[in-house]
């Protein structure tokens, strides 16, 4: 691995970035939704004595819900009987009174399914007596792959594969996740009726849809079974699906399975869930890292998907557009940008979506010194890789030209992931146990 030698504007992009993962980290945001008074938890506007409760049960999953599980148990000590939360692996921390299980992210495991059927067996053994709260943030859908019998960890892992390869959107994944699932969309709530639950959710998706991010345990779904068909139609994808699978989907259709739980299902009469984590947080606090450094700072949008390298030549084109209005001596801006990209697989690389954006903004500021960018996933892992995304400035095109790497050629076979290392170009945060999705920002120098 090269480690990066970054210049004072990477340096700068770099400490933005760790502004905005810091503020969104899911332990604080716990707590700065929740008080307890006494004996009485309270959270937006509602509240629950627990003094009242028979049992306070923590369930959840995903890539930040240790630290989440970790904050409740400082703020409700022995009030907590009982809990589960299941994170990716080496995500984990020590825990006193809720259990942590580790699986696999972003292809389901074994591991997941059996902790995934725990959570849901807590849930049914619930009663109105108690309280569960859960816990979610990023990831927990993979993590949670409680399936509904006729469906196989081997056909979930297989079909789980189609679905990232073939460029779906973390909506239309979730989507047909749901439908396969004793868990997600409602299910959870569904297993634990009447008891009350308190949702407490970190977002990872576009849009902050409760009923998307995690694949809606604790909310009402408003996705069908045809979305689903609609999804297989998109990408062709019917002819590929494992057995399983397409017959589920095919009996969804014919009204032969129950949908999932929809809007004004009473099963969620005793639901709360509060979203306390988001993208738009993560770049507000990254915008204000920016003023404190003396620069301006626009946030363009928290809702960009798209393919990729059509991402980054759009924030390209905005960055030189915004350095076109600058003149010599004003503040340098800074251009902040968040949402989730995907990625066809076009070749055989190497890398994941920032580290793509990265690579292909690397092309397209060539000799431009004005210009520098990192593209970062908050949860500090970017694909397969060790590394969170990338940086690219001016002068990267030149450096690589001088070893003889041809970018174009990387970013036609998808392996950013080995030119930024070859550039020292590569953003590695390590696990930050949390996940809003992606952060897009530019530092524009005046003339």
């Amino acid at each position: 691995m090269t480690a990066p030698m970054l210049s004072p504007a990477l340096s700068t992009l770099r400490s933005l970035v760790d502004a905005g993962i810091n503020a969104v980290a899911p332990g604080g945001a716990v707590l700065r939704h929740l008080r307890l008074d006494g004996s009485i938890l309270r959270a937006a506007g509602h509240a629950w004595d627990l003094a009242e409760r028979k049992r306070v049960l923590v369930l959840g999953a995903g890539k930040g819900a240790a630290p989440m599980a970790a904050a409740l148990e400082n703020l409700l000590g022995d009030r907590i009987t009982d809990g589960l939360v299941i994170v990716k692996y080496d995500h984990g921390l020590p825990l006193a009174r809720i259990r942590l299980a580790e699986a696999a992210h972003p292809v389901p495991d074994r591991a997941g399914m059996d902790a995934a059927a725990h959570i849901v067996r807590l849930a049914e053994n619930a009663t109105r007596d108690d309280l569960l709260i859960c816990l979610f943030t990023g990831g927990a859908s993979a993590l949670t792959p409680a399936l509904c019998p006729e469906v196989s960890l081997n056909d979930l892992q297989s079909f789980t594969g189609l679905l990232l390869e073939c460029g779906a959107t973390i909506h239309e994944i979730n989507t047909v996740r749901k439908h396969l699932s004793a868990f997600s969309g409602g299910r959870l709530v569904q297993a634990a009726a009447p008891a009350p639950v308190l949702g407490l959710i970190v977002s990872d998706v576009v849009g902050d849809n409760l009923d998307v991010i995690a694949s809606g345990p604790t909310v009402p779904d408003t996705s069908t079974f045809a979305d689903c068909a609609a999804i297989m139609d998109k990408f062709a994808l019917w002819p590929r699906l494992p057995a399983s699978i397409r017959d589920r989907l095919r009996q969804g259709l014919d009204g032969r399975i129950a949908e999932t739980p929809k809007p004004g299902d009473p099963v969620f009469a005793a639901v709360a869930t509060l979203l306390v984590a988001t993208i738009s947080q993560a770049l507000e606090a990254a915008a204000r890292e920016a003023q404190t450094r003396g620069c301006a700072a626009r946030i363009l949008r928290a809702d960009m998907t798209g393919e990729a390298r059509d991402q980054a030549a759009d924030f390209v084109s905005q960055a030189r557009q915004a350095a076109r209005t600058l003149r010599p001596g004003d503040p340098p801006l800074c251009l902040l940008a968040g949402g989730e990209t995907t990625v066809t697989l076009r070749g055989k690389g190497l890398g994941g979506r920032n580290q793509e954006m990265a690579l292909a903004a690397t092309l397209l500021l060539d000799n431009d010194p004005r210009i520098s960018m990192v593209f970062a996933g908050t949860d500090g892992t970017d694909g397969p890789t060790d590394a969170a995304g990338g940086f690219a400035d001016g002068a990267a095109a030149g450096r690589a030209r001088a070893i003889g790497l041809d970018l174009a050629a990387r970013l036609a076979d998808n392996d950013s992931y080995h030119a930024l290392d070859a550039l020292g170009a590569l953003l590695r945060t390590g696990p930050t146990r949390t996940n809003v999705m992606d952060m897009a920002i530019a530092l524009v120098e005046p003339a």
